[in-house]
């Protein structure tokens, strides 16, 4: 009896211990959790596109170039923290484009989606193309019909044919990928060029014990790092509002604070000899 006892606390402290965790790294509002799409329901509509163009997932990128990556935006009731300035970071950096790995708002809602999209659209008129990934908090609500209506696919590749790499956008706003997710990734690794990059949303390290957000199904985890062994420069996540970077069966792993409340992004420099990166403050 007294060893049951015991098992039911330390049961009980944990779950405590990831509740705390979960509130406190991302403003989780429960019912909006709650009330989210299936990552299986948002891969049936891949390849359906209405914010990126052809252009923009045909992208040429050539053997040495730079790119911005910035996370955990939030963006809600239209402000964007000062997110439209990073379009003078990207030119003044001559960054090829800007990528940013989910919780673009802070509750999917349509205005917020259109605010972010109005600043992507800006980075692309300057000749800077802007990837979305989908976040927890952009399926809020069963939000995910704004984002499938006003920006589409939630899963996607980009690269044009002789471009020197394969960008591979991933869905994990439910802390999972699913196995045709994860099939789709295996497949298009096959034909990838040389350079690849992941971004997605949920991160797949932690750095202490108050950072347990992560991918939820460690077989899925387990099998996502082994199907970039070898075959990937870096994965970039947020999600868990902490700077985290960690290498892999070759692979970076680089998890970036929130720009909501840190101001910071990322560059990536790329060359034919690898990659290296900075953090950089707005």
């Amino acid at each position: 009896m007294v060893k049951r006892y015991s098992g039911l606390r330390l049961y009980a402290g944990l779950l405590a211990c990831a509740a705390l965790s979960l509130l406190s790294a991302c403003d989780v509002d429960l019912v909006g959790l709650f009330a989210s799409s299936e990552p299986d329901e948002r891969f049936e509509s891949r390849d359906t596109f209405h914010f990126l163009t052809q252009a923009d997932l045909s992208l040429y990128l050539p053997a040495e170039y730079s790119f911005i990556v910035v996370s955990d935006t939030h963006i809600e009731g239209g402000n964007a923290y000062g997110l439209e300035k990073i379009r003078d970071a990207a030119l003044a950096g001559g960054d090829k484009f800007v990528a940013v790995t989910g919780d673009i708002t802070q509750d999917g809602r349509r205005e917020d989606l259109e605010k972010f999209i109005g600043i992507a659209n800006s980075l692309r008129d300057a000749g800077v193309p802007c990837y979305p990934v989908i976040g927890n908090h952009d399926v809020y609500f069963n939000n995910w019909t704004n984002w499938r209506d006003l920006i589409g696919s939630s899963t996607y590749r980009v690269g044009g044919p002789d471009s020197s790499t394969t960008l591979f956008i991933l869905d994990s706003a439910n802390a999972s990928f699913g196995k045709d997710q994860i099939d789709w990734l295996r497949e298009g690794l096959k034909n990838a060029k040389p350079h690849v990059f992941v971004f997605t949303h949920a991160n797949l390290f932690t750095e202490n014990l108050t950072d347990i957000e992560q991918i939820t199904d460690n077989r899925e985890r387990a099998r996502l790092l082994s199907l970039l062994d070898g075959r990937c420069d870096a994965l970039f996540a947020g999600h868990v509002h902490n700077r985290i970077v960690r290498k892999a069966g070759g692979v970076n792993y680089i998890t970036l604070e929130d720009y909501r409340d840190n101001r910071t992004y990322c560059r990536v420099f790329v060359k034919p000899s690898g990659i290296s990166w900075e953090f950089k403050k707005l």
